[in-house]
């Protein structure tokens, strides 16, 4: 069997489904093929499940902090229950996507997909033509590389399970294993978290370091420079060998899962034989059009691209899917423009930043004046007994704009939103002070940050 079209995009997530569904608009004839559940990472597996599994454990240490301030009695996380809340957002997503993509026009095909020349792709044994292709096929774990790998889990098995172990361990230190792993210890699992290096590198290293000490006052056994060597079986059980710089030693778990980084999921996709050049660790070279330079019947957006400025986060796949969609219907026009992203761990509490770190300041040699509080004193922390807060604003000592945004506390995630725009429009510092915000909000304390 073999089908033309004027489309095909590789992967269903936020990098793909614009550029498909604008494209059909346009009257092109578009197929779309994904060998995961329709609707990608972030509604499937990722952000949003996850979102709802750390609003239950907000309300957990929420309770306990004001434990003796005005609330009496307890919270707990009912797991399975969680579970089955949890599954009420994202079980209907496959069906109501591919549903909404079939109900534009759009061809929907299921398997993995192998390129088989420059503009021809198999799909289950079937051949499909187009004049041109989106590869938006998101990442996937990366490999570990150890002698018992094959016991570990993924982050969307924990994702999905039916009852929480009493014992986790996390192998590696960045998003998916300190948000899991905050998760883990407000629902009452022994939580060990063991990275090789810093824990969330890209992040400042001082408020991750106020994080980690947060992280370990909770109860989590955080274990930096450190190696996982080996992951054993030993009856129901597991045993992580572990190794650092003065002894060897082990933990044993009842589930060890994967958070030591992902990589562009394009080891399957044969783009040798479409002449799609990639990075040695399989992301898609791609020019500031989106286009590869060696294949120009082919775009990357997403995870799987390979450019400056851009991040493997949800909205910049979004954004990627629509410049992608307006390159290919009005001709190679509009450049990636990121712009500040800000970047959030969903600990508990959040950690959120945007812009330049510290060190980054000072290797690119920028002068900064430096804004530096600890916020656990302050009204919007106190009134929720929140005892670890800071916030860590660099802002340039010539233009008195702010360059980097570093927050660490309750409502995080939303706040450095306001510093992203700030950046973006180069807003000095006084006019962040002067502006009149809400009060008693998160937001309010923005003036005395910058």
């Amino acid at each position: 069997m073999a089908d033309r079209f004027d489309l095909i995009v590789i992967g269903t997530g936020s990098a793909g489904a614009g550029p498909a569904q604008a494209c059909r608009r346009a009257g092109w004839r578009v197929a779309v093929v994904d060998d995961q559940p329709y609707g990608g990472t972030c509604a499937n597996r990722g952000c949003d499940p996850k979102k709802v599994l750390v609003g239950a454990a907000e309300v957990v240490d929420w309770t306990r902090r004001m434990a003796g301030h005005g609330v009496t009695g307890s919270a707990a996380m009912d797991w399975p229950a969680l579970m089955a809340f949890k599954r009420g957002f994202t079980d209907p997503v496959p069906s109501n996507r591919e549903e909404r993509l079939r109900a534009a026009g759009i061809t929907t095909l299921h398997g993995e997909a192998h390129f088989v020349a420059p503009d021809a792709l198999d799909v289950g044994g079937d051949r499909f033509h187009a004049d041109h292709l989106v590869i938006a096929a998101g990442s996937e774990p990366r490999a570990l590389g150890i002698p018992g790998a094959h016991h570990v889990r993924t982050s969307t098995d924990f994702l999905d399970l039916d009852r929480l172990p009493g014992r986790i361990a996390f192998i590696g230190a960045g998003y998916i294993s300190l948000e899991f792993a905050h998760i883990a210890r407000r629902a009452g699992a022994e939580v060990t978290v063991v990275g090789r290096g810093r824990p969330l590198e890209q992040f400042d290293h001082e408020v991750v370091d106020r994080l980690a000490e947060h992280t370990r006052a909770i109860g989590i056994d955080l274990r930096t420079d450190t190696t996982v060597t080996r992951v054993d079986a030993v009856g129901g059980a597991y045993r992580v060998h572990l190794s650092n710089a003065e002894r060897t030693e082990s933990v044993d778990a009842d589930l060890v899962v994967h958070g030591a980084g992902r990589v562009p999921a394009t080891r399957r996709l044969g783009l040798e034989a479409a002449d799609v050049g990639t990075t040695p660790a399989g992301g898609v070279q791609v020019t500031e059009f989106l286009l590869s330079p060696t294949n120009p019947r082919v775009y990357a957006a997403g995870d799987v691209a390979v450019r400056p400025g851009g991040a493997p986060f949800t909205p910049v796949a979004g954004y990627e899917g629509r410049i992608v969609a307006e390159n290919l219907l009005h001709g190679n026009r509009r450049r990636a423009d990121y712009g500040p992203v800000p970047s959030v761990a969903f600990t508990i509490p959040p950690l959120a930043a945007v812009g330049l770190t510290e060190h980054a300041a000072e290797r690119a040699g920028r002068k900064v004046r430096i804004e530096r509080h600890d916020t656990s004193a302050w009204y919007s922390n106190r009134r929720i007994a929140a005892e670890h807060a800071m916030t860590k604003v660099l802002i340039d000592a010539e233009t008195e704009r702010i360059v980097g945004a570093h927050l660490l506390g309750h409502h995080a995630e939303e706040v450095i939103n306001l510093f992203a725009m700030a950046m973006r429009y180069e807003l000095p510092a006084q006019a962040v002070r002067e502006q009149i915000y809400a009060y008693p909000t998160s937001s309010s304390d923005v003036p005395y940050m910058v």
